[in-house]
């Protein structure tokens, strides 16, 4: 169970991170709204999970989650350029956090 919800939980943390940046500073009211519930929810779970899983495991998944979906949905809308590079980076990334879980 811990597992299950430190991958929401970090997936909870690109939800705040991309609406950090809609936000525009906290002068646009839904953004900032999102940001707060998301990051109370993805700091929640990782606290749950941390129960059970040691903090730098479960930490290194949790960012990892986090990095790897707000690059790839900012390549996927266009905000942010694709190249090779960074997508084998960040399926080196993945990797990562599988091996981490398996290695558990």
């Amino acid at each position: 169970m811990s597992w299950i919800v430190l991958v929401l939980s970090g997936a909870l943390e690109a939800v705040w991170a991309l609406a950090l940046d809609k936000s525009e500073g906290f002068s646009r009211l839904w953004p900032s709204v999102v940001f707060v519930v998301a990051l109370a929810a993805s700091m929640g779970g990782l606290a749950f999970a941390l129960r059970a899983l040691p903090v730098g495991t479960a930490y290194a998944v949790w960012v990892g989650i986090g990095a790897a979906l707000t690059v790839v949905y900012s390549m996927a809308t266009g905000s942010e350029p694709v190249s090779l590079a960074k997508v084998l980076l960040i399926l080196g990334l993945v990797g990562c956090v599988v091996g981490l879980k398996l290695v558990h």
